[in-house]
């Protein structure tokens, strides 16, 4: 059984092997190369990659989704100029990961999608779309490879998330014109200030929020100076107020997942290094004291509690019923392509959704990531979709047994994309934020992140990884 899992997660697949033996990498990755030396310019080029990244990471809460994609743009163009100009040799094999495989495999599935759409046209749009955002991953995954790089762009990340949370937390104290009908006009919370930022709408701000809460809580630990700790709790408790003060029902279900993976995931890290009594009941300890916070914030906090109640209120919540009736659409749109769906992106689904829409009930996209990814891309890509879900949180789970056996502080950010990922699939299930280019940018950042630590286990260090108690290493 064990052996079916690794080869289903691709944990030990020889891809420097297959690299040495793939013609198309024997063709283009290199051309350039020669061309690479005797440049200035690309002497740097991974570190012009982590400026232009940057700016997108930078940007992204305040600037349009056109500019976003023109920063995207130029991203895909560093990416393919860095591949071309390569060293040809296959010793850094770990640039291409099973990640990387499966991640091409499903922008595989969505050429087939498009090529097959009712709507051609609006499925190659969103094509490229997709394109950009796949390549983001790959250039994200590249520049990451470095430890100094990494923390800056996580640092940066974290400090813009201040910036965007500060001012939401303004506009609770001062209040904010309500720019949509965000609450059921005849619910006692219908006059609820719903703090929504730069980013216009609370629930994409929850979204937004949910990568920075966990990672402000894991550089607490990551951070070594007490300066940089106290900026890492003030980051986590504002960030979290000011995730909590949307009152998206759909932020606060991802941030308790993300939190309490976390968690999870910090115990198991110093599980090693625990007495006996606290290894087997530090994290029910933990757990049970957070569900104790929930429960009393439930009990004694009435926004809390009729925000959490209408969630189990079915229809006779308007959200819930705009959603329940939009998901019903969305499983006969399903019903009707299942195999190969209707093609990629928001386009194609409003030229096919008005034919099986609900009166007065029209959306922009199925309400949940999952019913998403079935209608544009069939099974097939749901399939696919999940199998690299599955990979990459094993590929972390993997990793940070490694890390942990080393003692190496780096992961911690691993912890934290591990969580997040948790945390915004949980939150995309029941929303349509994942697919806006300020979370979609974090989502291939935190996969990005997970493939950044990939490197390949030989038969020593898989006995290792598979021992059911491995000692750590000496530091």
């Amino acid at each position: 059984m064990n052996l079916v899992w690794q080869r289903f997660t691709l944990s030990y697949l020889p891809l420097k092997e297959y690299l040495a033996t793939s013609y198309l990498r024997r063709y283009l990755v290199g051309l350039l190369f020669s061309w690479r030396q005797s440049s200035v310019l690309m002497q740097w080029g991974d570190i012009l990659a982590a400026a232009l990244l940057s700016l997108v990471y930078a940007l992204a809460p305040f600037v349009s989704s056109t500019l976003v994609g023109v920063l995207l743009l130029a991203g895909v163009g560093l990416w393919l100029l860095l591949t071309l100009t390569d060293e040809p040799t296959v010793t850094n094999s770990s640039l291409f990961t099973p990640i990387h495989l499966l991640v091409l495999l499903y922008w595989g599935i969505a050429v087939v999608a498009t090529a097959l759409s009712p709507v051609k046209k609006a499925a190659l749009t969103d094509l490229i779309t997709l394109t950009l955002y796949l390549l983001l991953f790959a250039l994200c995954a590249r520049v990451l490879r470095s430890p100094r790089l990494r923390s800056w762009i996580i640092t940066l990340y974290l400090h813009v998330t201040l910036i965007v949370s500060v001012y939401g937390l303004r506009q609770w104290f001062f209040g904010a014109a309500q720019l949509a009908t965000w609450v059921d006009p005849e619910s006692p919370l219908s006059k609820t200030t719903r703090v929504y930022s730069y980013l216009g709408n609370p629930n994409l701000l929850a979204g937004y929020l949910v990568p920075a809460v966990v990672f402000s809580l894991v550089a607490i630990f990551a951070w070594q100076s007490w300066v940089k700790k106290a900026l890492a709790l003030t980051m986590l408790i504002v960030n979290t107020a000011c995730l909590v003060l949307t009152f998206s029902r759909g932020g606060w279900i991802g941030l308790l997942v993300a939190l309490l993976s976390a968690i999870a995931l910090l115990v198991y890290w110093w599980s090693v290094q625990m007495p006996p009594f606290w290894r087997t009941w530090s994290l029910p300890i933990l757990l049970g004291g957070v569900i104790a916070i929930l429960v009393m914030a439930v009990i004694f906090v009435e926004p809390v509690r009729l925000r959490i109640f209408s969630i189990f209120a079915d229809r006779q919540d308007s959200s819930n019923n705009f959603r329940r009736n939009v998901w019903d659409a969305v499983f006969e749109m399903i019903r009707d392509r299942p195999i190969i769906g209707i093609g990629p992106g928001h386009n194609s689904f409003n030229k096919i959704y008005p034919f099986y829409q609900r009166p007065r009930y029209t959306a922009l996209s199925a309400y949940s990531i999952f019913l998403e990814v079935a209608v544009e891309t069939g099974f097939i890509g749901l399939g696919c979709f999940l199998w690299l879900i599955i990979v990459t949180l094993n590929t972390a789970f993997m990793q940070l047994r490694r890390l942990r056996q080393l003692r190496n502080k780096e992961g911690f950010w691993l912890i934290g994309a591990f969580a997040t990922l948790l945390g915004m699939l949980a939150h995309g299930s029941v929303d349509t934020i994942w697919f806006r280019p300020e979370v979609n940018t974090l989502w291939w950042l935190m996969v990005a992140l997970i493939a950044s630590y990939w490197t390949p286990l030989n038969n020593d260090q898989t006995s290792e990884v598979n021992s059911p108690n491995p000692e750590p290493a000496a530091s």
